[in-house]
């Protein structure tokens, strides 16, 4: 089973709140493969929409999107453009 890591600094002036975590969790879920985001210490569950907000990411903040999994490099791939974006669909 492939394991791929990425640090990526999130861009979106708002953060990852409700909307954006929202978009983030909707795009894990298109994987089949088990995703995690992490901030500092914190670890949670990427195909959780609890969880992602609960990590409350701001601006500027440095996150590291782990998937594993048959599409795992895919998966970060297509994360780590989301968090790159403005997130705001």
């Amino acid at each position: 089973m492939s394991s791929i890591k990425k640090k990526v600094i999130i861009k979106n002036r708002l953060g990852l709140h409700a909307r954006p975590a929202a978009l983030f969790v909707q795009l894990a879920n298109k994987f089949e493969s088990d995703i995690s985001i992490r901030k500092e210490a914190q670890e949670i569950n990427g195909k959780s929409i609890m969880g992602v907000m609960m990590l409350a990411a701001g601006k500027g903040d440095e996150v590291e999107i782990e998937a594993k999994g048959k599409d795992a490099r895919k998966a970060v791939e297509e994360l780590e453009k989301l968090l790159m974006s403005d997130l705001e669909g």
